[in-house]
């Protein structure tokens, strides 16, 4: 029982810093929130298309489910919004190595040093993740359907559409959930990539993260982590010319 609770505060320190970070320093298209502000192990995702992709102009809601041995254990990642892709099933659940626990299992065809281990975080799930939708996986897919329509479009140079037109409806389809979220969703590259501050309350404090720790136990977290925004036009989930 006392292991228990070392492992929840444990984790629930990280997810704050962790949650703290993504505040500071965003990931370019994602939107980080908590379902329930009392609940530090469920966080909901906006995932905004990135311009120039077939993506653009997308609004897709997710959501990650966090163990309460995290970072031990990696979080579970699964769409809301509906989505047609290889390296995802039916239910929204998100298939990629850096999700599967770090187990020896050479059936799957994945190394262990491509799945899970306690040096990644949410910042590494978002990028590949997003990275995912625009070059999937299909030697292993999770939605055979969908790898095989991909492959006809990508083995026809663009030529056979049908992949990229039920991609594009998909897309369409979110605007509706954007405004009514009350939410504006990045076109352009400027409006991709910006970052910002979250601006501290008026005795500098964040409210959300005195609610589990003391500010003392905050100093130390002194991420700094700066990715390169975009993404290559060149890559396999561009617009065709």
């Amino acid at each position: 029982m006392a292991q228990h609770g070392h492992h929840v505060a444990s984790s629930q320190k990280a997810l704050m810093l962790e949650m703290k970070s993504l505040q500071d320093e965003p990931v370019e298209g994602f939107k980080i929130t908590l379902v329930d502000e009392s609940d530090m192990y469920n966080w909901e995702v906006a995932i905004f298309g990135p311009p120039n992709t077939h993506y653009e102009g997308g609004y897709f809601k997710a959501r990650i489910k966090f163990p309460v041995d995290y970072p031990y254990s990696p979080p579970a990642f699964r769409f809301l919004t509906k989505m047609w892709h290889p390296n995802i099933y039916e239910n929204g659940d998100v298939c990629i190595s850096i999700l599967h626990p770090p187990v020896d299992d050479p059936q799957s065809g994945e190394l262990p040093s491509e799945r899970w281990n306690p040096t990644q975080n949410v910042r590494t799930i978002l990028l590949s993740v997003i990275s995912l939708l625009n070059e999937p996986n299909t030697f292993s897919p999770a939605n055979v359907d969908a790898s095989v329509m991909y492959r006809k479009w990508r083995d026809s140079k663009g030529k056979d559409r049908e992949y990229i037109e039920i991609i594009r409806k998909q897309v369409l389809a979110t605007k509706a959930d954007a405004e009514r979220d009350g939410v504006k969703v990045p076109i352009t590259l400027d409006e991709y990539c910006v970052r910002t501050q979250v601006p501290p309350t008026d005795d500098g404090s964040n409210l959300l993260y005195d609610d589990y720790y003391d500010d003392e136990e905050l100093e130390d977290d002194d991420e700094d982590d700066n990715e390169d925004c975009c993404y290559d036009e060149d890559d396999s989930g561009t617009e065709d010319s």
